[in-house]
C-alpha cells in the first residue's frame, strides 16, 4: 500500500473518485464503502476517509444514517438551479474576460470549436463543450470565480449532460458557440453576454422538457446517476 511516504494518496483517491462521480460512472445513491475503495486503490482506509471528507465538502458525497458515504444525487430542481447559477457566474466572467482576450486566447478557443465540430460521440463533445466554456472565461483572471464556475458546471452536468444533448442535438449548440465566439472576437461584450445567457437558458428549457417527455420524476432520474 502506497499511503505512507508522499502524502499524495488522499489526493489521488479524491481525484479518481471525483472524476468517476462527475462522468456518471458512480451514480447518485451509490454507496462508497471504505474497505472496497481502499482495496481498489491499493491504499489503507485512512486516505479513503480523507478523500471522502473532501468529496463531502464539495457536495459530491453525502453521509446517510446506516449507509455511510454515498454519492450525492442531483434532482431536476437541483440541475435547473445550477443552470441558473451558471448564467449568473458565467455571464459575469465573460464580461470581464472579453476585454482581456489576446490573439492566442482567441486561437485556442477557435481550436476547441474546430475539435467540437469533428468530435465523435457525446462523451468527447461533452468534454469539448466544457473546454470551450472554460476557455472563454479564463482571460478574466479571477481564479476563485473560475473555480466556482468549473465546480458548478461539472455538478450540473451530472444530471443534464445526456438529456440536454438528446434534446438539443449537436448542430444548435455548435451554431450558438460559433455566434458567441464571433461576438467575443469582435469585442461586442453586450451581444456576447446576451448570447451566452440565451444559450444556457435554452439548456434549462431543453432539460425540463426532456425529463417531462421522458416520463421521469426528478428523484428517479437522479437515482439512476445522471
Amino acid at each position: 500500500m502506497d499511503d505512507g511516504a508522499t502524502g499524495s494518496s488522499p489526493h489521488r483517491v479524491y481525484a479518481e473518485l471525483r472524476d468517476r462521480i462527475l462522468d456518471g460512472t458512480l451514480p447518485g445513491g451509490q454507496p462508497l464503502r471504505q474497505e472496497e475503495l481502499a482495496a481498489r486503490h491499493g491504499v489503507s482506509r485512512s486516505p479513503v476517509r480523507e478523500a471522502l471528507r473532501q468529496l463531502a465538502a464539495d457536495g459530491l458525497v453525502t453521509y446517510e444514517p446506516h449507509r455511510g458515504a454515498v454519492v450525492s444525487s442531483v434532482s431536476l430542481a437541483d440541475a435547473l438551479e445550477m443552470l441558473e447559477i451558471r448564467i449568473a457566474l458565467e455571464c459575469r466572467a465573460l464580461r470581464l474576460a472579453i476585454p482581456e482576450m489576446t490573439d492566442p486566447d482567441l486561437a485556442g478557443i477557435a481550436a476547441v470549436l474546430d475539435a467540437y465540430a469533428a468530435a465523435d460521440g457525446p462523451t468527447e463533445r461533452g468534454r469539448l463543450n466544457r473546454d470551450f466554456h472554460l476557455a472563454l472565461y479564463a482571460p478574466c483572471g479571477r481564479p476563485r470565480l473560475l473555480g466556482l464556475i468549473q465546480d458548478n458546471f461539472d455538478n450540473a452536468n451530472r444530471f443534464a449532460r445526456a438529456r440536454v444533448s438528446m434534446a438539443t442535438g449537436n448542430d444548435r449548440p455548435h451554431r450558438e458557440h460559433r455566434n458567441l465566439f464571433r461576438a467575443c472576437r469582435e469585442g461586442d461584450i453586450d451581444s456576447a453576454v446576451g448570447l451566452l445567457e440565451a444559450h444556457i437558458a435554452y439548456s434549462q428549457k431543453a432539460l425540463a422538457a426532456a425529463v417531462r417527455l421522458g416520463g421521469r420524476a426528478s428523484g428517479g432520474a437522479a437515482r439512476h446517476g445522471s
